[in-house]
């Protein structure tokens, strides 16, 4: 006689799936945290990490936008305004990020160069925030299987810098 008992197989629930506007909202209420925590440090190795952190935040934020909720929103809309303005703040952001990325926090130019970074990043969260995402969710894309290919884009992308 077979005394051992079969346990059924623990289930863990898998992550709920967010609405891509969401994830990216998520993503913007981090970066502003950063930017906050770092106007408020003055160690030298304190503000390097958090830079740190902002530059991959930011640079992968940007990539999936681009790969991902761009086009998709771009196609939905038939967008010849919105998305392209996006791209072209993306290109100046990353060129601020290039400037500050693994650079010793040196004194006032190097703050001066994340305060314009943190100044322009809510100018552009605030355009998608109130413009785009407002438009997209209107469209009949799938948002939340729009958000599961950022989440596992994202996911990979952060995987890769790590």
């Amino acid at each position: 006689m077979d005394t051992t008992t079969k346990k059924a197989p623990s289930k863990i629930p898998a992550p709920k799936a967010q609405e891509a506007p969401a994830l990216l909202r998520a993503d913007h209420e981090l970066v502003s945290g950063l930017f906050a925590e770092y106007e408020n440090t003055r160690s030298a190795s304190r503000k390097k990490h958090i830079v740190a952190r902002l530059c991959t935040e930011l640079t992968v934020h940007a990539q999936v936008e681009e790969e991902i909720f761009y086009p998709a929103v771009k196609l939905a809309l038939k967008d010849k305004e919105l998305v392209p303005e996006a791209i072209v703040e993306h290109a100046t952001l990353k060129a601020l990020i290039a400037e500050v990325e693994g650079v010793e926090p040196d004194g006032e130019m190097f703050d001066a160069k994340i305060k314009v970074l943190s100044e322009y990043v809510k100018h552009h969260v605030k355009e998608e925030q109130t413009q785009m995402f407002p438009k997209a969710k209107a469209t009949k894309l799938d948002m939340v299987e729009l958000g599961a290919k950022l989440a596992a884009r994202k996911a990979e992308l952060l995987a890769d810098r790590a």
